[in-house]
């Protein structure tokens, strides 16, 4: 798989990448043989044993993202915008910090992420980058305006830098899971696991190793002809 892959000796970056979903696509990174710089604003538990260099950043402020990519080494071609925040509440009850907090992070901090580090892929004239969206960026969800209207711009902007920066070798594409049965999913009441399995179509949900297999594939070479692109990983639950 790795011979498949190609992506032993790059170097990249994940937001959010030391917990949940963004600590799965860490390791999987890292079992490829990549060297992995987390953008996090907390490093994970203290027993994590992966080995990769942490860097507390706030993606939504442009200059926490200026000062955390320079401590980069040279040569990052590899960015996952995985960091993502939920503040649940019907629009007409929902607060302007609960709104701009998730707009800021989500879609924001992936913007601050991409204008950082794509200059230098272009002069490289390579990269990879996947944003980790959501289907309910596609579908929208009661109770989550700020979440899927931040997920659903995340689309937009992978559409459009797909545009801008393929001329320059560098991919761009996304993400989007659905129900992923994290530590924190696994926490909620049954009821939310169980709808999403009665809307799944396959008899198991996803879990964190399944989103990060698919960003593995578009961030290798084995994906080099597809940018712009969405992929669902969601049992099927949006079909």
């Amino acid at each position: 798989m790795g011979d498949f892959l190609k992506l032993e000796g790059r170097i990249a970056v994940v937001t959010g990448g030391a917990r949940g979903i963004g600590l799965a696509i860490t390791r999987a990174l890292i079992d490829h043989g990549v060297r992995v710089h987390v953008f996090d604003v907390a490093p994970g538990k203290g027993d994590d044993a992966a080995p990769y260099s942490f860097h507390q950043a706030d993606i939504a402020d442009s200059a926490s993202v200026a000062t955390a990519v320079a401590g980069l080494p040279p040569g990052v071609s590899l960015l996952v915008n995985n960091a993502g925040i939920t503040r649940d509440r019907s629009a007409i009850n929902m607060s302007d910090d609960e709104w701009d907090s998730v707009l800021s992070v989500n879609l924001t901090g992936a913007f601050h992420m991409i204008r950082a580090l794509a200059p230098a892929m272009r002069v490289a004239g390579y990269g990879r980058i996947v944003n980790i969206t959501s289907i309910n960026g596609i579908r929208g969800k009661f109770g989550q305006a700020n979440y899927c209207a931040s997920k659903a711009g995340l689309i937009g902007l992978t559409k459009t830098l797909a545009r801008e920066l393929g001329p320059k070798g560098i991919t761009v594409n996304a993400v989007a899971p659905g129900m992923v049965m994290t530590e924190m999913a696994r926490a909620l009441p049954p009821e939310f696991a169980d709808k999403a399995k009665a809307e799944a179509v396959l008899p198991e949900l996803a879990t964190p190793e399944d989103v990060a297999n698919t960003v593995l594939f578009l961030l290798s070479d084995a994906a080099r002809r597809i940018t712009g692109e969405v992929i669902r990983v969601d049992a099927g639950q949006y079909v």
